[in-house]
C-alpha cells in the first residue's frame, strides 16, 4: 500500500506481540480503541480508512465512533461487526467462547486460537468480554466493506454476518479464497480491495 502512495499506520494493540509486556488485567476494549484514537490524533490523520481483522472489528467501530472527524471508511477483514452493547463474546459461536476461556498462566489472557499464525500471542480476555458503547450511529462513514474468508477448515463463524451484509446496499462485500488470516493467505487480492476503497473516497 505504501508503494502505491498511501500512508499506512499498522498498530500493535496494547498487551499483544511486542507490546505483550504491557498485558495486565485492566487491558480491555477501551484500551485498544484508545490505541487507535491516539494514533489518529498524534499523527493528525484525516479521512482515514480503518481496517480491522477478526476482533479488530470491535476496535475500528469504537474508534470511528470516538473520532468521527478523522475516519472516512471502515474495512472489516473476516471480522465481527458490532453495534452498541455488543461484545466479541456475544457475537461469536460457542466454539470460539471455549477457546477464549482457555486462559494462560497470567489468568488475564486467552491463548492464541489453534489456527492462528505461529507468531500470535495471548489476547487480553477483558477486551473480548467488554461490551462496546457507541455514542452515535456512525452516519459519517462514507464506505463500509466486509471481506469474508471462504477457506476456513471448519464452518466460518462469520458466514451469517457476510450473508446479512451482502444483502445490505450500504455495504460492499468481498469473498476471498483464504483462511482467517487473509493478510497472509491472499495479500495481493486484499491489497486490491484496500486500494479500491482508498481510490473511491
Amino acid at each position: 500500500m505504501r508503494g502505491l502512495g498511501h500512508s499506512v499506520h499498522p498498530l500493535t494493540l496494547t498487551g499483544l506481540s511486542e507490546r505483550s509486556h504491557l498485558l495486565h488485567g485492566t487491558v480491555n476494549l477501551d484500551t485498544h480503541i484508545q490505541d487507535v484514537v491516539a494514533t489518529l490524533e498524534v499523527e493528525d490523520l484525516r479521512d482515514a480508512v480503518l481496517v480491522g481483522h477478526s476482533y479488530g472489528g470491535m476496535v475500528i467501530t469504537g474508534a470511528a465512533d470516538q473520532a468521527p472527524e478523522r475516519v472516512d471508511s471502515l474495512v472489516y477483514l473476516d471480522a465481527v461487526v458490532p453495534t452498541d452493547g455488543d461484545s466479541c463474546w456475544s457475537l461469536v459461536s460457542d466454539q470460539e467462547r471455549k477457546w477464549y476461556l482457555d486462559v494462560d498462566d497470567t489468568g488475564c489472557a486467552s491463548r492464541p486460537l489453534p489456527f492462528f499464525d505461529a507468531r500470535a500471542t495471548p489476547h487480553p480476555i477483558a477486551s473480548l468480554l467488554q461490551p462496546l458503547r457507541l455514542t452515535g450511529e456512525l452516519g459519517h462513514i462514507k464506505r463500509r466493506d466486509y471481506v469474508y474468508a471462504t477457506g476456513w477448515a471448519d464452518q466460518s463463524p462469520f458466514t451469517a454476518t457476510y450473508q446479512r451484509l451482502s444483502a445490505d446496499p450500504a455495504w460492499r462485500t468481498h469473498a476471498l479464497a483464504g483462511g482467517h488470516n487473509l493478510m497472509r493467505d491472499t495479500p495481493n487480492e486484499l491489497a486490491r480491495i484496500l486500494q479500491d476503497v482508498s481510490a473511491s473516497r
